[in-house]
């Protein structure tokens, strides 16, 4: 869940004072990895489901504010806009009946939040774009009155250099929009997956879950319409680059990176290149005041928050964005996957997470270095294949073989991720 209290970045000595407080983490960062403290002996998984509130007509309704009150469930948040909400799901240990209960807390969630939808007439639809979704809807009236929200649309408007946010995209039919606000974030709705990892297999678990978002993608593919316009089978992945794209044209015209992107080069040691590489790239939107010292924590033998660190991090929208977190006082790291969709069911929703960690399971033992297998842009080319044409896609695969989505997912990579999931004593039920 994002931190509300922040502000937009235009009080120079606050940005000052954010800035050393993140470079100080960097460097306390540093310092935790080589400490031991991280939890290296267990593996977990969780989820955020998000998903769209409609009127009886199947239309946006913006009515979050009210649903989350009726719902009085800590587990639930807020997204960009009144017509979306997301759940927090369970931490689990990886193994057992895990996705069994994984899938029954995201029924239990997606239940409470029907049911209070329609005891106010409404209703909730688990899709990756909602098709009746209407430029009328993506307009600042319609978002989340939080600080966080409005300083991120304020603060990317000013950096942009112009108020307008354009978006191209070609498919059966071709969209073309100018838009004037970060509004089209809301567009999409994810099921986000989490897979804790130790600090020591960092970057070769990152990487691995980099060669086979692609063929997870291609599987889980469902939103193939905007505004009406037959697009991409995966349409988010293009609209989310697009909406919190933070570059003027002047910068766009000099090659600098959207903040939303795949990467551009495989991992080689540790979670801190991703860190630096993304402060170094990317100007800090939102900041936050932060009092603790994470030196100081480190040496007293405790996790520090790293406020600042993570605070940035939640601003930079990697495919696979890497995560620090603390669980029962230890700290951890996680690889977010951020590619799924929301539904279009719970049980589809559990089957594109299984694909996932049963591949980064059974790869992760059987595979010693990913980048001895395939060209990091083949990887990125796959990704973006995936998301146009979906099972349709043809890929480039380990060792230089080119086979098609739907014959390499059918012949090696469902069949791995049921190995994979058995390795880990996933219940074959």
């Amino acid at each position: 869940m994002g931190d509300q209290r922040v502000a937009e970045n235009s009080d120079e000595l606050v940005m000052r004072n954010f800035m050393k407080a993140l470079l100080n983490d960097v460097r306390a960062f540093e310092t935790l990895l080589a400490s031991g403290m991280f939890e290296t002996n267990v593996r977990r998984i969780g989820a955020e489901q998000e998903f769209f509130l409609v009127d009886r007509a199947r239309k946006p309704i913006s009515n979050a504010i009210d649903l989350i009150d009726a719902i009085d469930d800590e587990r639930f948040t807020f997204e960009l806009a009144q017509f979306n909400l997301e759940a927090n799901l369970t931490p689990l240990v990886l193994g057992g009946d895990c996705l069994r209960r994984m899938e029954q807390e995201t029924a239990e969630v997606v239940r409470i939040a029907q049911q209070k939808a329609r005891d106010a007439g409404h209703d909730i639809v688990l899709t990756g774009i909602l098709p009746t979704l209407g430029s009328s809807h993506l307009t600042l009236d319609n978002m989340v009155p939080k600080p966080r929200y409005r300083a991120l649309n304020d603060t990317i408007v000013k950096l942009r250099g112009d108020n307008d946010f354009k978006m191209s995209i070609k498919g059966l039919d071709d969209l073309d929009l100018v838009h004037d606000n970060v509004m089209l974030e809301s567009c999409n709705a994810s099921f986000q997956v989490h897979f804790q990892v130790a600090p020591d297999e960092f970057a070769k678990l990152y990487n691995i879950a980099q060669a086979v978002t692609g063929p997870v993608l291609a599987a889980a593919c469902n939103s193939p319409m905007l505004l009406g316009k037959r697009l991409w089978h995966e349409t988010r992945i293009a609209v989310f680059e697009h909406s919190v794209d933070a570059r003027s044209d002047l910068h766009r015209s000099r090659g600098l990176k959207p903040r939303v992107h795949f990467g551009d080069h495989w991992i080689d040691t540790s979670v801190l290149e991703i860190f630096r590489e993304d402060i170094a790239r990317f100007r800090v939107v939102l900041t936050a005041e932060s009092d603790e010292d994470p030196m100081a924590e480190i040496n007293a033998g405790r996790a520090p928050k790293f406020n600042a660190l993570r605070l940035h991090n939640g601003t930079v929208y990697r495919w696979n964005r890497a995560c620090y977190g603390i669980t029962e006082g230890k700290p951890h790291l996680r690889i977010e996957h951020r590619i799924l969709p929301s539904g279009p069911s719970v049980i589809d929703e559990i089957a594109n997470a299984a694909l996932f960690f049963g591949l980064m399971s059974e790869f992760a033992a059987t595979i010693d270095d990913v980048r001895e297998r395939m060209q990091f842009e083949d990887a990125r080319t796959n990704f973006f294949a995936a998301a146009r044409y979906g099972l349709k896609a043809q890929f480039s695969w380990f060792d230089g073989e080119e086979i098609s989505a739907s014959r390499l997912l059918a012949d090696q990579l469902i069949p791995a991720a049921r190995r994979g999931l058995k390795r880990v004593n996933i219940d074959s039920a």
